[in-house]
Formats: C-alpha cells, sequence, structure tokens
C-alpha cells in the first residue's frame, strides 16, 4: 500500500497526518509514504525527523481581499499542479489524502485529476479555503465537528474526528506529572497557550501568582520559550510558590495531558482533539487573529454541551480567570460533569476510523 499526504503550515496540519500515519504502520508493516509539503513549512523539519520520505513544492495561499499577489498564487498553483504530478506518478500510490494547508491544493487537486483516490481531512469547525475548494474534486471529506458538514457536498462527509485524538490514549497518568515536578495526589491544572505562548494568556496569568499560591491545587504553566525568562523573573518577585511549575516547553505532552485535571489553553483543533478524547475539561481562549475567527467556533462546539467553559479574550483578566479555575476545579460534581460531557465529543478512535476510510475508498473507487 502507498499513501502520499500534504499538509503544512501550522502543526495543526501537519500532527494530524503523522497520527494518521503511524496508525496506518501498525495496520500495515509494509505500507509506503510520501509527504509533499513546502520547504519553509514546519512540515519541512517536523515530517523527516518522523522518518517520512518528504518532497516539497512552492505554494502560497490566497489573499482574502483583491491583491497582484494572488495573480503570483494562480502561476504557483499550477506549476504546484504539474510538479505534484510528476511526484504522484513516480510514485504511484493508491491513495492521496490532504490534511489542511494550502500547500494541499495543488497535491490533492493533482491526485484527483490523475484519477488516484483522494481525501481532505478537516480539523475545524470552520473549514478553510483550499479544503472548501478541493472538496469540489477529491472522493470524501473527513471531518472533526458537525458544524463543518453543510460546508462540504453532501454525500462525501464523513465524520471520522482528528486522528490525534487516538494518540493520547493509554498514557501513564502518573509519570506524566512526576515528569513534570507534580504531585500525583494533588489536582492539577495546565495552563499554556502554544508552543510560542500567547501573551494575552501569559499577561493575566502573571497578575495570579500569589493568589494561586494559596490553592489547594498544582498549576503547570507552560509559557512558550519567547516568554520564559519574563514569566520565571515574575514567579521569583512573588515568592516561587510550590504549587506552581513553570516550564517553557514540554515534549510529552500527551503523558501529562493524561495526568491533567483541568487545562487553559486556546482552541486549535489538534487540542481540543485530544482533550476531548481524554474527557479533561477545559477554559477555552480562543485566539482572535485567526482565519474566520474558526477558533470561537471551535470552543463553542465545546462550550455548548458542557465539556468546557469559554473566556473570550477581550474579557480575560486574572480575577476571571482565577474564578473559573475555582468554580471548575474546585467543585467534584462539575468535574464529573465536564469530563463525562468532553468524552461524548471525543472520538477516540479517529485515526482507525480515518484509516477505514481510506481502505474502502481504495477498495471501491
Amino acid at each position: 500500500m502507498k499513501i502520499a499526504l500534504s499538509g503544512g503550515g501550522t502543526g495543526g496540519h501537519i500532527y494530524p497526518a503523522l497520527a494518521l500515519i503511524r496508525e496506518i504502520q501498525k495496520q500495515d508493516k509494509n505500507a509506503e509514504f510520501l509527504y509533499i509539503g513546502t520547504k519553509n513549512g514546519l512540515e519541512a523539519s517536523i515530517v523527516p525527523r518522523a522518518n517520512i520520505p518528504f518532497q516539497s513544492i512552492e505554494i502560497s495561499g490566497f489573499k482574502r481581499s483583491l491583491s497582484l499577489d494572488n495573480v503570483k498564487t494562480i502561476w504557483r498553483f499550477l506549476k504546484g499542479v504539474q510538479e505534484s504530478k510528476k511526484m504522484l506518478k513516480e510514485f504511484q500510490p493508491d491513495v492521496v489524502i490532504g490534511t489542511g494547508g494550502y500547500v494541499c491544493g495543488p497535491v490533492v487537486y493533482a491526485g484527483a485529476k490523475l484519477g488516484v483516490p483522494t481525501i481532505i481531512h478537516e480539523q475545524n469547525s470552520v473549514p478553510g479555503l483550499t479544503n472548501k475548494f478541493l472538496s469540489k474534486y477529491v472522493d470524501k471529506v473527513a471531518v472533526c465537528f458537525d458544524e463543518a458538514v453543510a460546508s462540504f457536498p453532501k454525500g462525501k462527509v464523513v465524520m471520522t474526528g482528528n486522528p490525534r485524538a487516538t494518540e493520547v490514549l493509554g498514557q501513564n497518568a502518573i509519570n506524566g506529572k512526576l515528569s513534570v515536578g507534580l504531585d500525583p495526589a494533588k489536582p492539577s491544572v495546565l495552563i499554556f497557550g502554544g508552543s510560542r505562548g500567547a501573551r494575552p494568556i501569559n499577561d493575566a496569568v502573571l497578575k495570579t501568582f500569589t493568589q494561586l499560591a494559596s490553592r489547594p491545587y498544582e498549576v503547570l504553566y507552560i509559557t512558550g520559550e519567547v516568554h520564559y525568562e519574563s514569566v520565571k523573573k515574575e514567579a521569583e518577585l512573588a515568592g516561587n510558590p510550590e504549587n506552581i511549575k513553570i516550564k517553557p516547553f514540554i515534549h510529552n505532552m500527551p503523558e501529562v495531558l493524561a495526568g491533567t485535571d483541568l487545562a487553559v489553553t486556546r482552541a486549535g483543533a489538534t487540542t481540543l482533539a485530544e482533550l476531548t478524547s481524554l474527557g479533561i475539561p477545559s477554559i477555552l481562549i480562543p485566539s482572535p487573529y485567526v482565519t474566520n475567527n474558526h477558533q470561537e467556533k471551535n470552543a463553542r462546539a465545546l462550550s455548548d454541551h458542557g465539556a468546557a467553559e469559554l473566556l473570550l479574550e477581550g474579557d480575560l483578566s486574572a480575577n476571571k480567570l482565577i474564578e473559573s479555575i475555582d468554580r471548575i476545579l474546585l467543585d467534584e460534581d462539575k468535574i464529573v460533569a465536564m469530563k463525562s460531557a468532553a468524552k461524548k465529543i471525543g472520538v477516540p478512535d479517529a485515526a482507525d476510523r480515518l484509516y477505514n476510510v481510506m481502505k474502502k475508498l481504495m477498495k471501491d473507487k
């Protein structure tokens, strides 16, 4: 079995693809892969590090307003289609899968035009321009949120969930807590704003240190490399509270999540897939700087069902953050209810579902 994949721009497009690859490798040890991305995207470093063959094309995204850059983008798209066709003809894949980002456009389109079975995977509740365009040509559209279904052609959509949801399962919660210096016997809240951190979240958290120091729970605060030193200085001024552990970044997030009782985070699709798979209650502070405000819509898909509390960035303050954490973490009944609601939304077998969609498509076409 040969599978060509494409996804780039952000980890939210790349990690689901890698999770699917690992699931396929479990099911078929002889499977071969080709990942097509861009030279300058995160995928150029992440994918080769995972020992997956990688090739690149040059492509850029469309501007939403009229722009001369769009003329260049169209030219690059057409060139990218030709380059992708050449790569795919050489590799001879049984299926082409796109997991998002503009690089998927020429790659998946080329696969469709070559008559290869094609699938796109949409992680967000609000689809991006590339996936909307590709949905007209592909055989199947895999989605993670019910809210995304109406954006795609009827008859093509299948609900699979996000493959990353599968990878966080089966981790050792105690080891996860011990690895970051937390006490396994105490409840804990994980606060993080992504790999680079999020300044508004950091600004609010910095003002809570004195209050958090007296709480009966522990806090693991992932600052992002950029903000780490300044946060450490603020912690020193607050007397370095023993129940607050500060890290710039962690590499064992699935293991740490397994031991987390409450998460305070942005509302990226991959993060939400992980939280709901594990049944972790959350306080979601969606980024307002993303296309179509899709993070807020992602967050509402959880908060509307009682799995999370929504705290808009414009309303964020130290007092509101502390009040939200206390309201959830100090109320055992609320924690239980939110965990149950999160698990009902989660799709822990997402990787297997997407794999089965792929297998059926290859058999039927």
